[in-house]
């Protein structure tokens, strides 16, 4: 296999992890099997179990195994970030579909980005502020008052769920051993997650008990494609420009939806295909807009 098709291959692989996570966790949710807490727990400790074995192969392939190193490359604002993105994600899928979730994700995940880039100095000239604009205006027809439109709860919790990838993403950027990053910052929820479900648990009056077909989904989902999906993305990052990786995930979205129809039974309505056009179309422009300007510069 040449090297650029195996690139092409993880890369698909990938960018298919991404999409089915929205899909596993929408089929646990809308069957009843799980409730969104417990499908949090199962993703993030099987995720962070993955990692770690995956850590400790890394280790030991480059002969050393120091685990201080490796949790060292974390961070709790991090690892806080990763459980508000964890968390919002499940309990926007109780009301949202697969397809309209992953687009108000992606969508608000590179918006954020953007906003970070801005944040940090960075100016935007006109195509980059229309891209921006017509983004936005994509959101808000997503949620205008029609029978097609998300709940307000589920926008606001994925939207939440979004930002908080975005800065995972952003600060993921200063880390020069990605892998052992996102082990650390995965263990790190743990802590997180057992106080997350003591409140819940203290504020429910009825717990619900998972079934074993929405514990295998969310494991399938934390494991698989959260552990080596996440993998395999920072395995091919290097080999791929910034607004290569942005255009790319851009494609989750289409992905989820396609994967929703096929395995959840759920349609595609016009409405929700005007708001991804809208708003995946704003955020290519500005993706665009500072390709071209950063080769002008």
């Amino acid at each position: 296999m040449t090297s650029l098709l195996r690139l092409c291959v993880f890369v698909i692989l990938a960018l298919l992890a991404f999409a089915a996570n929205s899909v596993l966790c929408r089929l646990a949710l809308n069957d009843g099997l799980i409730d969104p807490a417990q499908f949090t727990t199962w993703r993030l400790l099987s995720g962070a179990a993955t990692l770690v074995l995956l850590s400790a192969f890394q280790s030991l392939k480059h002969q050393h195994n120091d685990l201080k190193i490796a949790w060292l490359e974390g961070s709790w604002l991090s690892a806080f970030a990763l459980f508000i993105y964890a968390l919002g994600f499940s309990y926007a899928y109780v009301t949202l579909s697969t397809g309209m979730g992953a687009l108000i994700l992606f969508g608000a995940v590179q918006l954020t980005l953007i906003l970070f880039a801005v944040w940090a100095g960075q100016k935007l000239v006109w195509l980059e502020w229309l891209g921006l604009a017509i983004a936005f205006a994509g959101f808000v027809y997503l949620v205008l008052p029609t029978l097609s439109s998300p709940s307000l709860l589920g926008f606001v919790l994925m939207t939440l769920a979004g930002v908080a990838w975005g800065l995972y993403t952003w600060r993921g950027k200063i880390s020069t051993k990605p892998l052992f990053a996102t082990t650390s910052n995965f263990v790190r929820t743990i802590p997180m997650l057992l106080i997350a479900l003591l409140v819940i648990h203290l504020n429910t009056e009825q717990s619900q008990i998972a079934q074993p077909e929405g514990i295998i989904l969310a494991v399938t989902s934390g494991a698989i494609m959260s552990g080596l999906g996440y993998a395999i993305w920072y395995a091919v990052l290097p080999y791929l420009s910034a607004s290569m990786a942005a255009v790319l995930q851009l494609l989750v979205p289409i992905i989820a939806t396609i994967g929703g129809v096929v395995f959840a039974n759920e349609s595609i309505t016009l409405h929700l295909v005007i708001a991804t056009l809208s708003v995946l179309g704003g955020v290519l422009l500005v993706i665009l807009a500072r390709k071209r300007t950063s080769k002008n510069a």
